[in-house]
């Protein structure tokens, strides 16, 4: 008998050899669980899988992206007007008219007509010598900076050939017309109405883009 095996134990429990035996934990149970876990991993990476694949062939992505496109272009394609600039009637406009050619009488005709058409008259004669003789066109407007966006662009509906210029040192409102060699009469005046109504009437833009809806 062996030094290793208790007394009175033999037979088929009888331990032989200098060295216990080893004892280990089971690892069945363990494995069980790995397994378990990894296998609901692997069916939850497939799942996810398919989905995206039943997108992809079916289109889902484009339909919302279609849905998108098209709610954009309805924002997008609301017009909107845009407001005129507040502009000056006629009747709050003085103008100041000038003959710089030779013909007599044209200042005062001129200066009537423009009081017929709302606007206000000042002074009536003969340019300056600076300016007698010198305007080859039909006509030269002069206002102060402020009108270069408000009452010149009102006065040159009346004389649309006419030349624009600003003064900065020039003080007050009023407006000169001088009258050029070339002139022969004012616009006519529906053609004058008109591009005031244009002028002081709000534009109506659209917003949309130029892309395809």
């Amino acid at each position: 008998m062996s030094m290793l095996t208790p007394p009175g134990m033999g037979g088929q429990y009888r331990i032989t050899g200098d060295k216990y035996p080893r004892m280990r934990p089971p690892r069945r149970r363990g494995r069980l669980v790995f397994g378990l876990v990894s296998s609901v991993a692997v069916l939850g990476l497939v799942g996810w899988g398919t989905l995206q694949l039943i997108d992809v062939f079916t289109g889902g992505g484009k339909k919302a992206a279609a849905a998108g496109s098209k709610a954009d272009c309805a924002t997008k394609a609301s017009p909107s007007a845009t407001p005129a600039v507040a502009l000056p009637e006629p009747g709050g406009i003085t103008v100041n008219v000038y003959n710089a050619t030779k013909r007599s009488g044209l200042a005062k005709a001129t200066a009537d007509e423009l009081k017929k058409r709302g606007f206000r008259i000042g002074e009536v004669g003969n340019a300056s010598k600076e300016l007698d003789g010198k305007i080859k066109g039909t006509g030269l407007l002069i206002g102060p900076a402020s009108a270069v966006n408000s009452s010149l662009p009102v006065l040159a509906t009346q004389l649309a050939s006419g030349e624009r210029r600003t003064d900065a040192g020039r003080k007050g409102t009023d407006l000169d017309l001088v009258i050029g060699t070339d002139f022969k009469s004012l616009t006519k005046q529906t053609d004058a109405d008109k591009a005031l109504t244009k002028l002081t009437t709000p534009r109506t833009t659209s917003a949309a883009s130029k892309k395809n809806c």
